[in-house]
Protein backbone atom coordinates (compact mmCIF):
# COMPACT_ATOMS: atom_id res chain seq x y z
CA UNK A 1 0.00 0.00 0.00
CA UNK A 2 1.77 3.27 0.66
CA UNK A 3 1.80 6.36 -0.32
CA UNK A 4 4.61 9.11 -1.28
CA UNK A 5 3.97 13.03 -2.31
CA UNK A 6 6.51 14.84 -3.18
CA UNK A 7 6.81 19.00 -4.42
CA UNK A 8 9.45 20.82 -6.50
CA UNK A 9 9.29 24.78 -6.35
CA UNK A 10 10.03 26.38 -9.35
CA UNK A 11 8.97 29.28 -8.31
CA UNK A 12 10.98 30.93 -5.60
CA UNK A 13 8.40 32.71 -4.09
CA UNK A 14 6.65 30.29 -3.48
CA UNK A 15 9.21 28.59 -0.60
CA UNK A 16 7.74 30.56 2.37
CA UNK A 17 4.60 28.36 1.83
CA UNK A 18 6.08 24.97 1.18
CA UNK A 19 5.06 23.57 4.28
CA UNK A 20 1.50 25.01 4.04
CA UNK A 21 1.13 23.44 0.30
CA UNK A 22 2.31 20.34 1.15
CA UNK A 23 0.35 19.38 4.21
CA UNK A 24 -3.21 18.30 1.89
CA UNK A 25 -0.73 16.59 0.34
CA UNK A 26 0.49 14.13 2.85
CA UNK A 27 -2.55 14.02 4.95
CA UNK A 28 -4.93 12.74 1.43
CA UNK A 29 -2.17 9.83 1.86
CA UNK A 30 -3.50 9.07 5.11
CA UNK A 31 -5.77 6.22 3.96
CA UNK A 32 -2.71 4.09 2.00
CA UNK A 33 -0.45 5.07 5.03
CA UNK A 34 -2.19 4.98 8.62
CA UNK A 35 0.83 3.77 10.61
CA UNK A 36 3.55 6.37 10.71
CA UNK A 37 4.65 9.36 7.96
CA UNK A 38 7.50 10.94 7.66
CA UNK A 39 9.03 14.18 5.23
CA UNK A 40 12.49 15.32 4.20
CA UNK A 41 12.62 19.31 3.83
CA UNK A 42 15.31 21.06 1.86
CA UNK A 43 15.80 24.13 3.44
CA UNK A 44 18.42 26.34 5.45
CA UNK A 45 21.97 25.46 3.51
CA UNK A 46 24.76 25.20 6.22
CA UNK A 47 28.70 26.26 5.46
CA UNK A 48 30.75 24.41 3.37
CA UNK A 49 32.70 23.74 6.32
CA UNK A 50 29.61 22.12 8.20
CA UNK A 51 27.69 19.55 7.84
CA UNK A 52 23.69 19.02 9.36
CA UNK A 53 22.09 15.71 10.89
CA UNK A 54 19.12 14.82 11.43
CA UNK A 55 18.95 13.39 14.57
CA UNK A 56 15.92 11.26 16.46
CA UNK A 57 15.71 9.27 19.89
CA UNK A 58 12.24 7.80 21.51
CA UNK A 59 12.64 9.24 24.50
CA UNK A 60 10.63 12.92 24.15
CA UNK A 61 12.46 14.41 26.93
CA UNK A 62 15.95 13.23 26.02
CA UNK A 63 18.50 15.64 27.12
CA UNK A 64 19.72 16.73 23.94
CA UNK A 65 22.12 19.53 24.65
CA UNK A 66 24.68 16.57 26.16
CA UNK A 67 24.95 15.87 22.75
CA UNK A 68 26.49 19.11 21.07
CA UNK A 69 28.30 19.82 24.00
CA UNK A 70 30.29 16.55 24.60
CA UNK A 71 31.05 16.74 20.30
CA UNK A 72 31.99 19.99 20.91
CA UNK A 73 34.48 19.13 23.75
CA UNK A 74 35.77 15.52 21.93
CA UNK A 75 35.61 16.04 18.56
CA UNK A 76 37.27 20.14 18.85
CA UNK A 77 34.58 21.32 16.93
CA UNK A 78 31.62 23.50 16.81
CA UNK A 79 28.49 22.10 17.39
CA UNK A 80 24.78 23.66 18.01
CA UNK A 81 21.30 21.39 17.98
CA UNK A 82 17.53 22.68 17.75
CA UNK A 83 15.21 20.64 19.19
CA UNK A 84 12.07 19.59 17.47
CA UNK A 85 9.84 17.26 19.15
CA UNK A 86 11.60 13.98 19.54
CA UNK A 87 13.85 14.79 16.71
CA UNK A 88 16.49 17.90 16.79
CA UNK A 89 18.75 19.38 14.13
CA UNK A 90 22.46 19.04 14.82
CA UNK A 91 25.03 21.82 12.52
CA UNK A 92 28.58 20.97 13.19
CA UNK A 93 31.87 21.45 11.73
CA UNK A 94 33.53 18.26 13.10
CA UNK A 95 34.10 15.44 10.20
CA UNK A 96 30.94 13.30 9.30
CA UNK A 97 32.33 9.92 10.33
CA UNK A 98 33.58 11.12 13.62
CA UNK A 99 30.22 12.77 14.70
CA UNK A 100 28.57 9.09 13.84
CA UNK A 101 31.33 7.04 15.75
CA UNK A 102 30.66 9.65 18.67
CA UNK A 103 27.17 8.89 18.89
CA UNK A 104 27.54 5.33 18.33
CA UNK A 105 29.66 5.09 21.61
CA UNK A 106 28.27 7.88 23.93
CA UNK A 107 24.93 8.09 22.90
CA UNK A 108 23.31 4.72 21.41
CA UNK A 109 19.61 5.42 21.36
CA UNK A 110 20.48 8.31 19.22
CA UNK A 111 19.58 7.82 15.31
CA UNK A 112 21.24 9.29 12.52
CA UNK A 113 18.08 9.86 10.06
CA UNK A 114 19.70 12.10 7.69
CA UNK A 115 22.62 14.28 7.10
CA UNK A 116 23.76 16.12 4.28
CA UNK A 117 23.86 20.31 3.92
CA UNK A 118 20.12 21.19 3.32
CA UNK A 119 18.52 18.37 3.96
CA UNK A 120 16.15 17.82 7.38
CA UNK A 121 14.34 14.46 8.02
CA UNK A 122 11.46 14.53 10.48
CA UNK A 123 9.76 10.85 10.93
CA UNK A 124 7.43 9.35 13.51
CA UNK A 125 4.45 6.71 14.50
CA UNK A 126 1.18 7.43 13.99
CA UNK A 127 -1.06 9.39 11.53
CA UNK A 128 0.12 11.58 9.45
CA UNK A 129 -1.51 14.72 9.64
CA UNK A 130 -0.64 14.67 13.62
CA UNK A 131 3.40 13.78 12.49
CA UNK A 132 2.83 16.86 10.42
CA UNK A 133 1.45 19.10 13.41
CA UNK A 134 4.19 17.13 15.51
CA UNK A 135 6.89 19.08 13.90
CA UNK A 136 5.06 22.13 13.18
CA UNK A 137 5.92 21.36 9.35
CA UNK A 138 3.46 23.68 7.85
CA UNK A 139 5.44 26.65 8.92
CA UNK A 140 8.44 25.04 6.81
CA UNK A 141 10.20 27.09 4.39
CA UNK A 142 12.48 25.57 1.67
CA UNK A 143 13.21 24.66 -1.81
CA UNK A 144 11.40 21.16 -2.00
CA UNK A 145 10.06 18.15 0.14
CA UNK A 146 8.97 14.72 -0.31
CA UNK A 147 7.08 12.58 2.12
CA UNK A 148 5.36 8.95 3.29
CA UNK A 149 2.59 7.51 4.80
CA UNK A 150 3.29 4.10 5.72
CA UNK A 151 1.17 0.93 5.92
CA UNK A 152 3.42 -1.89 7.27
CA UNK A 153 2.64 -4.73 5.58
CA UNK A 154 5.88 -6.89 6.04
CA UNK A 155 7.54 -4.96 9.74
CA UNK A 156 6.58 -3.74 12.71
CA UNK A 157 5.83 -0.44 13.06
CA UNK A 158 8.76 1.94 14.14
CA UNK A 159 9.47 5.16 13.90
CA UNK A 160 13.42 3.69 12.65
CA UNK A 161 10.98 1.97 9.89
CA UNK A 162 9.44 4.77 8.51
CA UNK A 163 10.49 6.63 5.73
CA UNK A 164 11.79 8.62 4.11
CA UNK A 165 15.18 6.17 4.40
CA UNK A 166 18.60 8.49 3.85
CA UNK A 167 22.32 7.59 4.23
CA UNK A 168 24.10 10.69 4.07
CA UNK A 169 24.81 13.03 0.92
CA UNK A 170 21.79 15.20 1.05
CA UNK A 171 20.13 11.95 -0.37
CA UNK A 172 16.44 10.44 0.75
CA UNK A 173 14.61 8.09 -0.95
CA UNK A 174 10.79 6.91 -0.15
CA UNK A 175 9.39 3.29 -1.64
CA UNK A 176 6.03 1.90 -3.11
CA UNK A 177 6.38 -1.30 -3.38
CA UNK A 178 8.59 -4.27 -2.74
CA UNK A 179 12.59 -5.37 -3.78
CA UNK A 180 13.44 -8.94 -3.87
CA UNK A 181 17.16 -9.12 -3.56
CA UNK A 182 17.49 -6.38 -0.77
CA UNK A 183 18.88 -8.94 1.65
CA UNK A 184 21.74 -9.81 -1.03
CA UNK A 185 22.17 -6.54 -2.08
CA UNK A 186 22.23 -5.29 1.70
CA UNK A 187 25.18 -7.85 2.10
CA UNK A 188 27.43 -6.14 -0.65
CA UNK A 189 26.81 -2.66 0.29
CA UNK A 190 28.06 -3.43 3.85
CA UNK A 191 31.01 -4.70 2.33
CA UNK A 192 31.46 -1.27 0.51
CA UNK A 193 31.49 0.69 4.09
CA UNK A 194 27.41 1.29 3.76
CA UNK A 195 25.56 0.88 6.98
CA UNK A 196 22.13 -0.21 8.07
CA UNK A 197 19.55 0.51 11.29
CA UNK A 198 16.90 -1.23 10.04
CA UNK A 199 15.87 -4.80 7.56
CA UNK A 200 13.54 -2.40 5.55
CA UNK A 201 13.91 -3.07 1.77
CA UNK A 202 13.81 0.80 0.99
CA UNK A 203 16.81 1.67 3.32
CA UNK A 204 18.98 -0.60 1.05
CA UNK A 205 17.38 1.36 -1.96
CA UNK A 206 18.84 4.35 -0.79
CA UNK A 207 22.03 2.78 0.70
CA UNK A 208 22.19 1.82 -3.15
CA UNK A 209 22.07 5.39 -4.15
CA UNK A 210 23.92 7.09 -1.62
CA UNK A 211 26.97 4.84 -2.89
CA UNK A 212 26.58 5.30 -6.39
CA UNK A 213 26.74 8.79 -5.92
CA UNK A 214 29.70 8.81 -3.40
CA UNK A 215 31.54 6.83 -6.13
CA UNK A 216 30.76 9.91 -8.35
CA UNK A 217 27.50 8.46 -10.89
CA UNK A 218 24.92 11.35 -11.20
CA UNK A 219 21.48 10.55 -9.69
CA UNK A 220 20.27 9.80 -13.17
CA UNK A 221 22.95 7.42 -13.45
CA UNK A 222 22.49 5.75 -10.30
CA UNK A 223 19.10 5.37 -10.93
CA UNK A 224 19.71 3.80 -14.34
CA UNK A 225 22.18 1.68 -12.39
CA UNK A 226 19.06 0.57 -10.32
CA UNK A 227 16.81 -0.31 -13.46
CA UNK A 228 19.34 -3.39 -13.59
CA UNK A 229 20.30 -3.94 -10.07
CA UNK A 230 17.29 -3.76 -7.65
CA UNK A 231 14.72 -6.24 -8.35
CA UNK A 232 11.37 -6.08 -7.81
CA UNK A 233 8.38 -3.38 -8.55
CA UNK A 234 9.14 -0.29 -6.97
CA UNK A 235 8.01 3.91 -7.93
CA UNK A 236 11.08 5.70 -6.34
CA UNK A 237 11.03 9.64 -5.33
CA UNK A 238 14.46 10.60 -4.41
CA UNK A 239 15.47 14.09 -3.22
CA UNK A 240 18.81 15.36 -3.37
CA UNK A 241 20.30 18.97 -2.11
CA UNK A 242 19.29 20.37 -5.77
CA UNK A 243 15.99 18.33 -6.62
CA UNK A 244 14.71 15.48 -7.13
CA UNK A 245 13.96 11.96 -9.30
CA UNK A 246 11.04 9.91 -10.13
CA UNK A 247 10.98 6.10 -11.43
CA UNK A 248 9.05 3.19 -11.82
CA UNK A 249 10.48 -0.57 -12.46
CA UNK A 250 9.97 -2.01 -15.90
CA UNK A 251 6.44 -3.19 -15.18
CA UNK A 252 5.55 -0.33 -13.21
CA UNK A 253 2.41 -1.99 -11.24
CA UNK A 254 2.73 0.66 -8.37
CA UNK A 255 0.58 3.60 -8.74
CA UNK A 256 1.80 7.34 -9.72
CA UNK A 257 0.97 10.43 -11.06
CA UNK A 258 2.62 13.49 -12.07
CA UNK A 259 2.25 17.04 -12.52
CA UNK A 260 4.05 20.38 -13.71
CA UNK A 261 2.98 24.39 -13.95
CA UNK A 262 5.55 27.28 -14.22
CA UNK A 263 6.06 27.13 -10.65
CA UNK A 264 6.10 23.90 -8.96
CA UNK A 265 6.44 19.79 -9.95
CA UNK A 266 4.54 17.63 -8.07
CA UNK A 267 4.23 13.53 -7.75
CA UNK A 268 1.65 11.58 -5.53
CA UNK A 269 0.51 8.14 -5.82
CA UNK A 270 -3.10 9.12 -6.56
CA UNK A 271 -3.92 12.64 -8.26
CA UNK A 272 -6.19 13.60 -5.38
CA UNK A 273 -2.88 14.81 -3.45
CA UNK A 274 -2.33 17.24 -6.07
CA UNK A 275 -5.60 18.64 -6.58
CA UNK A 276 -5.16 20.90 -3.58
CA UNK A 277 -2.16 22.74 -4.91
CA UNK A 278 -2.80 26.35 -6.72
CA UNK A 279 -2.74 25.92 -10.48
CA UNK A 280 -3.93 21.97 -10.36
CA UNK A 281 -6.66 22.53 -12.71
CA UNK A 282 -4.21 23.77 -15.56
CA UNK A 283 -1.46 21.52 -14.59
CA UNK A 284 0.11 19.21 -17.30
CA UNK A 285 -0.64 15.67 -15.88
CA UNK A 286 0.82 12.60 -16.85
CA UNK A 287 1.49 8.88 -15.27
CA UNK A 288 5.31 8.51 -15.30
CA UNK A 289 5.88 5.54 -17.67
CA UNK A 290 7.94 2.45 -16.68
CA UNK A 291 12.22 2.39 -16.72
CA UNK A 292 11.62 6.33 -17.21
CA UNK A 293 13.77 8.76 -15.25
CA UNK A 294 12.53 12.11 -14.61
CA UNK A 295 14.36 14.59 -12.92
CA UNK A 296 14.11 18.12 -11.64
CA UNK A 297 16.86 20.87 -10.66
CA UNK A 298 20.30 20.92 -11.03
CA UNK A 299 23.06 18.35 -10.35
CA UNK A 300 20.66 14.95 -10.90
Amino acid sequence: MCGIVGLYLKNPKLQPKLGEMFKPMIIEMTNRGPDSAGVAIYRNPVKKNQTKFSLAHDDASYNWKTVDTGIEKALKCDATIKQIGNHCILVTTAKEDAVVAWLKKHHPGVRVVGSGHTIEIFKETGLPENVYSKFDLSKAKGTHIIGHTRMATESAVTTAGSHPFATGADLCLVHNGSLSNHNRLRENLKREGMEFQTENDTEVAAAYMTWKLRNGSTLKGALEDGLKDLDGFYTFLVGTADGFAVVRDPIACKHAVMAETDDWVAMATEYRAIAHLPGADDAKIWEPEPTTIYTWGGNV
